[in-house]
């Protein structure tokens, strides 16, 4: 079932909730589909009066930084076993290959690896860990997490929350101009059969008369 239509089925609560877990645990590490869990229930707000995009928003920048920071506290305690672990866990996020590029990112950009990695899908799940094990100063951690979770969170569900809206307006005035559209061709097509049927006889009458042949 598409996630959408899976989220139309549950309660509003039970969206808020799905949406901050999903998007805490993959910012903890666990490579989860959270932006498009995200995307498909500010989507869903934007159809649906009972999902309020302000609490949507709320909920996922909650599970974005609490994840995020848990992931943190993880990654410093487990240190380079942990990312070992993982490799062998989730060879297909965690390889070598993705561990080097993301701590190249860490070591070029510092605190905005991880307010940056927010809107990468590869380093929103490295962001919070790998800051542990590099042993990243707490403080410069929580504010790029804070920020780059709420941007990323708060902006992704009013920016599809907006492309929503406009989209079913748009939808609903193209229906309406494909209405008017039907009925005048309809009304058209219409006139032009009447006009042929009433020129029919006109044209019977005007043909000439046989004349009788002399003897």
């Amino acid at each position: 079932m598409h996630v959408q239509e899976w989220l139309d089925t549950v309660p509003a609560a039970a969206v808020y909730a799905v949406v901050g877990l999903v998007i805490g645990l993959e910012s903890l590490g666990i490579p989860l589909p959270g932006e498009i869990i995200l995307v498909s229930a500010a989507l869903l707000s934007s159809q649906h009066a009972g999902i309020d995009p302000l609490i949507l928003g709320a909920c996922a920048s909650a599970g974005a930084v609490i994840g995020d920071s848990i992931g943190y506290a993880i990654g410093r305690k487990g240190g380079r076993p942990l990312l070992a672990w993982l490799g062998r866990k989730f060879p297909g996020h965690f390889s070598e290959g993705h561990v080097a590029t993301a701590e190249r990112s860490f070591q070029k950009w510092g605190m905005w690896a991880v307010f940056f990695g927010r809107f990468v899908a590869l380093l929103r799940i490295f962001a919070g860990p790998l800051a542990g094990v590099l042993r990243m100063p707490y403080w410069k951690f929580l504010t790029a997490n804070v920020l780059g979770g709420i941007l990323w969170a708060g902006g992704t569900t009013a920016v599809i929350y907006y492309v929503g809206i406009v989209a079913e307006s748009w939808l609903k005035r193209f229906s309406w101009l494909g209405l008017v559209a039907a009925v005048l061709v309809g009304l058209t097509s219409m006139l032009v059969l009447k006009r042929r049927a009433r020129s029919l006889p006109g044209q019977s009458a005007a043909e000439p008369e046989t004349v009788p042949a002399t003897d």
